[in-house]
């Protein structure tokens, strides 16, 4: 009788302690998807930071590009009135921006001056390498994002999440323009 009793016990100390290793390992993994995010996010603000100081550079220049710099400051200024929590939003907008900036860099090749310009060359190089911060940072919430949902997935982990609720996330997708095969001329 006492040993029946001893080996309950350990098997309820068993399966509790498993719970809370497959919650916690839940815990950790939305963690991290929220902290890849984050960074995403981090670099989203150098960029929008960065862009008024491209758009002062460039004015003086290319006076008649007036539209293209005026675009840009309006999409920068709708990405920084999205919520939050809309990552959805934040990215089309972030993806048109990425858009706009290569028009604007583009400028530089019609213009020997600003492409000579110190100031316009070294916010380009910031530019240039916030824009791959930023792609990396969205590899990183997607793999971060794909671990989180297999755990939501996969068994046993599966039943604790269904019971404390947790929801997949979202993986961040390439704009349909981005995925289209360039065109080569010669």
């Amino acid at each position: 009788m006492f040993n029946l009793t001893l080996i309950a016990i350990i098997v309820i100390i068993l399966l509790i302690a498993i719970y809370i290793t497959l919650y916690n390992g839940l815990q950790k993994a939305k963690v991290y998807t929220e902290e890849s995010w984050s960074q995403i996010d981090v670099q989203l603000k150098r960029r929008n930071d960065l862009i008024p100081n491209l758009v002062e550079t460039t004015k003086g220049y290319a006076k008649h590009e007036q539209e293209t710099l005026e675009h840009v400051v309006q999409l920068r200024n709708q990405l920084t009135s999205i919520p939050s929590d809309d990552h959805a939003q934040t990215m089309k907008v972030s993806n048109q921006i990425s858009d706009s900036l290569k028009t604007i860099f583009a400028l530089s090749e019609n213009y020997p001056d600003l492409k000579a310009n110190q100031n316009f060359l070294k916010l380009q190089e910031e530019l240039t390498n916030t824009e791959n911060k930023i792609s990396y940072s969205r590899q990183l919430y997607n793999s971060s994002a794909a671990s989180y949902d297999q755990k939501l997935l996969t068994f046993p982990s599966n039943i604790v999440a269904k019971i404390h609720g947790f929801q997949k996330v979202a993986y961040l997708q390439t704009n349909e323009t981005e995925k289209e095969v360039p065109k080569v001329k010669f």
